[in-house]
């Protein structure tokens, strides 16, 4: 029984390369150069004085699907997209593995889905998903318009698949946005990913 656990919380959370990285609250969050689904290159820099959401994504997860599927992640989205917030859809999933797409399925399923994300970002390499030490679909970063890491871990407190749990939970993401925007400390900057693994190469 315990082996059947643990072989499930690998399964869920994976666990850390030796190459990973990892964006930590307070520190400089890690530069980044991705071509996005339509073709553009996003780097950090780019977005400098905005604040920026940084989303891990893949469509087959099952704690990915409670978020969509339910329309939490939309209006999340959408909610501070609207408020000046760059929110990225970040894609790690190496070529052959669940979750890769090409850039037209990216496309067709940000539309599908009716993100609001600005732009869905492409790490075929995985090389942005170490460098900010992403373990997880869905994990979370909230970067700061000075380029510092202000959250990093899960979207919220309950780490059940179910999307009923979606109005009980305690979103850290939208907690820290609303603390930065007005101007307030971030209480909570880190907490725990839950989710499934990250299909790096």
């Amino acid at each position: 029984m315990n082996r059947m656990i643990l072989s499930l919380a690998f399964l869920l959370i994976g666990t850390p390369s030796l190459s990973m990285a990892e964006a930590i609250p307070g520190t400089p969050a890690p530069a980044f150069n991705v071509t996005d689904a339509k073709g553009k290159a996003h780097t950090l820099s780019s977005h400098k004085g905005k604040w920026v959401v940084l989303e891990w994504y893949n469509k087959d997860c099952p704690y990915v699907k409670k978020h969509y599927g339910s329309g939490n992640m939309q209006k999340l989205q959408k909610t501070y997209s609207d408020k000046g917030v760059v929110w990225l859809t970040v894609i790690s999933s190496a070529k052959g593995k669940q979750g890769h797409f090409t850039p037209e399925q990216a496309t067709q399923d940000h539309a599908k889905n009716k993100s609001a994300a600005a732009a869905v970002l492409l790490d075929e390499s995985g090389e942005m998903g170490r460098a900010y030490g992403a373990k997880t679909t869905p994990h979370m970063y909230v970067i700061n318009p000075e380029g510092a890491v202000v959250y990093a871990g899960g979207i919220d407190d309950n780490n059940s698949a179910n999307p009923k749990v979606i109005p009980t939970s305690k979103n850290f993401v939208a907690m820290a946005l609303d603390a930065g925007l007005a101007g307030k400390p971030i209480e909570t900057s880190s907490a725990a990913p839950y989710g499934c693994s990250v299909k790096y190469n």
